[in-house]
């Protein structure tokens, strides 16, 4: 069988893997805090008889764009938004620490500060924990604070901290819940990391740019397709002429 079959048949296949990406972003477009997914990746010269006139796709990298997503204001006390790089870390449900940027967060029936998918935000000293009948404030440093809804106006009480940390962009994996993990073990609180209150940052996933990108990947996938096909074509030929002699 003819090699073309083989890189025409690499190529078809993470053409596949990255309109899978693009349809996840896609479907994103609109989540709260969402990191677009990359794929990255490269051509390996056919090293063989003859002069190397084709690659194989190989080494599928998975990374994400880190990007400011827009941030738009609701004036919910409990939404708040990382400014610049940082991210918010929460508890996942298996105990470890994960980072999000979807600062829009809830307080549980127990009076735990989580994510509205139900990851316990955590503070500098662990999960922060709200009394019930309070106005709850959170300033630019992560600081949680409330306010007795009955009591005395000015009674400020000073619940925790969200830890806000900044590692090293290289270091995020994503996981398959969404969130991003570090490799090299949990990041250290970082006090440069500023949140916007009263406000959530937009998926930073351009819908324009995505839908080109779809097109122009069907076009690919397409062009691999009719490669494969050409390549039998000329495979089933080769043998007719070949029984006929």
């Amino acid at each position: 069988m003819d090699r073309l079959v083989y890189t025409a048949m690499s190529g078809a296949k993470h053409t596949l893997e990255q309109q899978a990406s693009a349809s996840n972003n896609l479907a994103n477009a609109t989540t709260t805090g969402f990191r677009a997914q990359l794929n990255t990746f490269r051509s390996a010269p056919v090293v063989g008889e003859g002069l190397a006139t084709r690659a194989f796709v190989v080494d599928s990298t998975a990374g994400s764009d880190f990007s400011q997503g827009p941030i738009q204001d609701t004036g919910r006390a409990l939404d708040v938004a990382v400014q610049g790089r940082g991210w918010i870390a929460v508890q996942t449900a298996d105990g470890g620490e994960a980072y999000t940027r979807n600062g829009s967060l809830k307080i549980n029936a127990n009076g735990i500060l989580q994510t509205q998918n139900g990851q316990t935000v955590l503070g500098d000293g662990g999960p922060i924990t709200i009394a019930p009948d309070t106005t709850v404030a959170i300033a630019a440093d992560g600081t949680v604070s409330s306010i007795p809804t009955n009591g005395i106006p000015n009674a400020v009480n000073v619940l925790g901290r969200i830890k806000l940390v900044n590692p090293d962009e290289k270091n995020l994996k994503r996981g398959d819940d969404g969130l991003f993990r570090t490799i090299t073990g949990a990041a250290q609180p970082d006090a440069n990391v500023r949140l916007a209150s009263g406000a959530l940052e937009g998926s930073n996933v351009n819908v324009v740019e995505a839908m080109v990108n779809m097109i122009n990947l069907s076009r690919q996938f397409e062009m691999n397709m009719k490669a494969i096909q050409t390549a039998e074509s000329d495979a089933t030929k080769a043998t007719s002429i070949l029984s006929l002699s």
